[in-house]
């Protein structure tokens, strides 16, 4: 069954209600006030840029470093990029040729995921155990290695909230300073600011999580289901060189020469002893 999200126009349009969810949160997070109108509220964007600290640029560099892995990842897991399918024909070409040293070099330079897969069994070659072996080894290892990818974003997605909430904390240490300077009678005014900056925070963590995580798991299914599907191109080329096994040798016949094989001799049965006549 098609998955519906195996489409880039699917997968791009999944993108956009989040980015213009945090574009339409920016644009009108603050309203006025009815009990003082004169007071213009501050953007969404002014209290970030006001409440900016170390918390907010490693926040920031992350989201870029989380935008770029997203960018690449929905680039590169594409099945045309993966495994495309001008190289399964050529190959499959290469081995109805019989041009099996041509298929090792082309194979050797393929970046695709069928010729990584394929290169280390044609190499161990006659044996086909051991050809098959090798090639889900290097199945095993090129699957590692494309989660591997992708898992930077699960641990961007993680560090988000825990950044969060170190902000929280200094914006609270922040207001609860204030009031300590105030004696104790701080009115909200000298107060806000702290909490301003602690939710601020919090906000900038969850805004780095949510997509990153988001597009983490739709990434994995997306990689999961290509190098399945890599796998079984790879296992039906490999049936396809698979050497033709001998026949059988027939009993009484060396697998080598052909030559029927001596056989020991048969021991002839002694004479049963002569049954002595009976006295008279």
């Amino acid at each position: 069954m098609r998955r519906w999200y195996r489409s880039a126009r699917i997968r791009v349009a999944l993108l956009l209600p989040v980015i213009l969810g945090f574009a339409l949160v920016g644009s009108t997070f603050a309203q006025a006030d009815s009990s003082a109108p004169h007071v213009e509220p501050d953007s969404l964007f002014t209290l970030l840029l006001h409440s900016a600290d170390a918390v907010t640029i490693i926040i920031l560099l992350l989201s870029i470093a989380g935008l770029t892995l997203i960018i690449q990842g929905f680039i590169k897991n594409r099945a045309s990029v993966f495994m495309p399918a001008e190289s399964t024909e050529h190959i499959r070409e290469l081995i109805g040729q019989k041009k099996f040293k041509e298929l090792i070099e082309y194979t050797e330079s393929d970046p695709s995921f069928v010729s990584k897969a394929l290169n280390p069994a044609l190499k161990r070659a006659p044996s086909f155990s051991s050809m098959k072996e090798a090639m889900e080894t290097a199945i095993g290892e090129q699957t590692a290695e494309q989660f591997r990818k992708i898992e930077y974003l699960n641990i961007i997605g993680n560090l988000g909230p825990l950044l969060g909430l170190l902000g929280t904390v200094l914006g609270m240490i922040v207001a609860f300073s204030a009031m300590k300077a105030a004696g104790g009678s701080a009115n909200p005014g000298d107060l806000a600011g702290g909490i301003s900056k602690a939710l601020c925070h919090t906000f900038e963590g969850l805004a780095l999580a949510v997509p990153c995580l988001a597009c983490f798991g739709i990434l994995r299914t997306i990689v999961d289901r290509l190098t399945v599907q890599g796998a079984l191109v790879a296992e039906e080329l490999l049936l396809m060189v698979k050497p033709a096994e001998k026949p059988a040798a027939a009993p009484g016949v060396r697998p080598q020469t052909g030559v029927p094989q001596p056989q020991a001799p048969r021991k002839i049965p002694a004479p049963p002893a002569p049954v002595p006549a009976p006295a008279h």
